[in-house]
């Protein structure tokens, strides 16, 4: 399948409770290229829970892809349709999360050790949609973390036809650590993915694990074709600032994040219109003005008011009068 039609040169991804459709929208304001990702839905939910509020989101996030779990090739077939008939520019698949209860499904990390049922799954995907089937995995589980269990892992779902691949340069261990640790502590070895790379020139490979500024995404670069950023973009959203103009050569949307704030305010009004307490959407703008004087009066204006019963997006404009312009 044609990889091609989307730049994942950088990519935010898909975080659990973080990468909401608020956040997305916030970071589309900051990078117009950036490729977002959705939280993980999983196959089931997509099928039987409130579709819209799984998938609904802004036209003006796009490029934005879902990422699906599951492990079933029927039900994430189906799923995947659903999600190109919401409009959503790619479908990926979890096979990376560590968490007990995404191996309680059998799914997420714990399927790379059935590579077969991955490369069943991926198949199942690209025959029901026309959008690219990605999928995003770590270099290895627990005591499987080899670099020849990695190779056969990709070279069995290239083989199902998928040739974009997003590898969290750690190991998963799916007993003992909880997913924060699962982030945290299994070494970071990025030269499996290059690896990759070089074993499999025609597949796209996307780093993703610990890379914190613009300087480390244009090192690897030269090795690999994209660069996913997890948490420094959401622990530091104005980190997008410098996308556009580094890395697409194109301008950046906002150069002052006191105008980003003002021109937010529409959405924040809409949402609140739409019955979305100012909460859900103001917790992913107390990192924005990071590292900036009045940041810690602004985050604290946030969290003291933005979650009282009565609030308003008033609030916003409140806590923005606490950084000097």
């Amino acid at each position: 399948m044609d990889t091609a039609t989307l730049d994942r040169t950088l990519s935010i991804a898909p975080m659990m409770d973080w990468t909401t459709r608020d956040y997305r929208y916030l970071a589309r304001m900051i990078s117009r290229h950036t490729l977002l990702y959705t939280e993980m839905v999983t196959a089931h939910a997509v099928l039987h829970g409130a579709r819209d509020y799984l998938l609904g989101y802004d036209d003006t996030e796009h490029p934005v892809a879902l990422q699906l779990g599951g492990s079933e090739p029927a039900q994430l077939a189906e799923a995947a349709r659903i999600g190109a008939d919401y409009g959503y520019d790619e479908i990926n698949l979890n096979v990376g999360c560590p968490s007990d209860r995404v191996q309680s499904g059998r799914f997420g990390a714990c399927l790379m050790a059935e590579p077969v049922l991955v490369a069943e799954c991926v198949a199942a995907m690209q025959a029901a949609v026309s959008v690219p089937v990605t999928v995003k995995s770590r270099i290895g589980i627990d005591d499987q973390d080899e670099y020849a269990f990695l190779h056969t892992f990709i070279d069995t779902v290239r083989a199902a036809g998928c040739h974009s691949f997003t590898i969290h340069a750690r190991k998963a261990i799916l007993s003992g650590l909880s997913p924060k640790e699962n982030r945290e502590i299994p070494p970071l070895i990025y030269e499996r993915a290059y690896a990759v790379k070089q074993d499999f020139p025609d597949c796209e490979i996307i780093l993703n694990g610990g890379i914190r500024n613009m300087e480390q995404v244009a090192e690897h670069l030269h090795q690999v074709d994209g660069v996913m950023i997890g948490r420094e973009a959401y622990q530091n959203p104005w980190f997008l600032a410098e996308a556009d103009p580094v890395l697409f050569n194109s301008p950046a949307p906002f150069t002052d994040r006191h105008a980003l704030v003002e021109a937010f305010m529409p959405y924040l009004e809409r949402r609140y219109a739409e019955g979305v307490h100012p909460k859900h959407v103001l917790r992913h703008v107390l990192n924005l003005f990071q590292s900036v004087p009045g940041a810690r009066a602004f985050r604290r204006h946030l969290s003291t008011r933005a979650h009282l019963p009565d609030a308003t997006p008033a609030v916003l404009l409140e806590a923005l009068q606490q950084v000097p312009r």
